[in-house]
């Protein structure tokens, strides 16, 4: 099997620079990110994890103040790239971490497919995202969004162009 096939199975530790690094990216310079609220909480090399938490400015119906179609599909979209960082940080460890993060600048989503289970109902929303197959060019995920009582509220597969 190629390199460039599949996601190495070698346990990889990221260094903290790179995890800073990576995180200062996505929740700070994507400034869209950063007015959704998403947090990074986990990253390691083949999956990531993140929370929201629910805000006035996040309701897409104000009766029953359900989290909005639009910002579920922005997080998942969002916790999908993430993942495709990570592994791509994790397939190139030979690398400096600085040389890893400017390896981000040509990722961007391709494609994106989102399921809504259930109501986006809470005071906080929990985000997995998961490689499914980091290609030379093309990385596809799986995402996920759970409420607080660990539920799930919504799915995305996400494909990302990584070069």
């Amino acid at each position: 099997m190629s390199k460039n096939s599949k996601i190495e199975t070698v346990p990889v530790d990221f260094e903290p620079e790179f995890i800073d690094g990576v995180r200062d990216i996505f929740e700070e310079k994507i400034v869209f990110n950063k007015v959704l609220g998403l947090k990074v909480t986990e990253i390691r090399p083949q999956w990531c994890k993140g929370r929201i938490l629910m805000r006035p400015e996040l309701v897409g119906h104000f009766a029953y103040n359900r989290l909005h179609g639009g910002v579920i599909s922005a997080v998942l979209d969002g916790m999908g790239g993430l993942a495709s960082m990570a592994a791509i940080g994790a397939r190139h460890m030979d690398e400096t971490p600085a040389q890893r993060i400017l390896r981000f600048a040509k990722l961007g989503t391709i494609d994106l497919r989102i399921d809504y289970l259930r109501p986006g109902i809470g005071e906080y929303f929990d985000v997995h995202a998961e490689v499914l197959r980091l290609g030379s060019r093309v990385c596809s995920t799986r995402m996920e969004l759970r409420g607080p009582d660990g539920k799930l509220l919504s799915t995305g597969a996400g494909a990302y162009i990584v070069s």
